[in-house]
C-alpha cells in the first residue's frame, strides 16, 4: 500500500500555521480544511525588508485568511530584533546558517504563540518553497518545540501531494502578489546580484 504524501499526526484537529506569505499558504490551508484540520494563521516575518514589502505580504495573507473565515494573527514587525538575531551571519549564502537561524527565530516565536493559545501543534508554510532547505526547516521546528514545553512541530514537505501545482493555480485564482525574493535585505541583494550576473 502506497504511503500518503501528506500525513496528519494522530489526533491533530487544530494547528497554528506559521505563514510566510499568502501564495505559499493557500494550497496548504485548502488541504488542511479538506482533511479535518483547522488552521489558525500566524503571520510572523520580521525578516522581510523593506517595510513596504512586509506590509504588502502581510495584507495579502490577511486577505486570504479573512476570505476563508480563518483566524489570522499579526505577529508584529520588529526587523531590528531580527537583525540582532542573525548578527554575524550577514555574509552567509542562501540556504546557509543565516537562513536556518532565521527559521529558528520565527518558529520559536510560533511555538510560544501556540502555547499561549493552547494549541499544541504548529507547522510552517516555509516548507512549501523549493528555494528553501527542508532539512533546515525541520531542524528549526524541532529546536522550537524543544524550547517551548508542551508544543509539537508538524514536520511536513508541503510540496508533495500535488500541492505545488495547486499553489500555482490558487496564486492566479486569488490574484496574489507574488514576491521575487525570500524577504530579507541579504536575499534581495543576492537575488539582484544573480540576475545581474546572468545578464552579463
Amino acid at each position: 500500500m502506497k504511503k500518503p504524501a501528506i500525513i496528519v499526526p494522530e489526533g491533530v484537529k487544530e494547528v497554528l500555521l506559521h505563514a510566510c506569505c499568502a501564495p505559499c499558504s493557500s494550497a496548504i490551508v485548502e488541504w488542511m480544511l479538506a482533511n479535518g484540520v483547522k488552521p489558525t494563521i500566524f503571520y510572523y516575518n520580521p525578516n522581510i525588508w523593506p517595510r513596504e514589502e512586509y506590509e504588502i505580504r502581510k495584507n495579502e495573507s490577511k486577505r486570504h485568511a479573512e476570505r476563508l473565515g480563518l483566524t489570522w494573527i499579526d505577529g508584529d514587525y520588529d526587523h531590528q530584533s531580527w537583525l540582532g538575531g542573525v548578527c554575524g551571519l550577514e555574509g552567509e549564502p542562501e540556504r546557509g546558517r543565516r537562513c536556518e537561524q532565521c527559521f529558528t527565530l520565527r518558529l520559536t516565536k510560533t511555538a510560544l504563540k501556540a502555547k499561549e493559545l493552547g494549541i499544541r501543534w504548529f507547522a510552517t508554510t516555509l516548507a512549501s518553497s523549493r528555494w528553501k532547505s527542508l532539512e533546515q526547516i525541520e531542524r528549526a521546528g524541532h529546536q522550537a518545540e524543544q524550547a517551548v514545553e508542551g508544543t509539537a512541530f508538524w514536520a511536513q514537505n508541503w510540496r508533495k501531494g500535488g500541492l505545488q501545482d495547486r499553489r500555482n493555480q490558487l496564486l492566479k485564482e486569488f490574484n496574489f502578489y507574488n514576491q521575487l525574493y525570500c524577504g530579507c535585505e541579504y536575499s534581495f541583494r543576492q537575488k539582484n546580484k544573480s540576475s545581474k550576473e546572468e545578464m552579463e
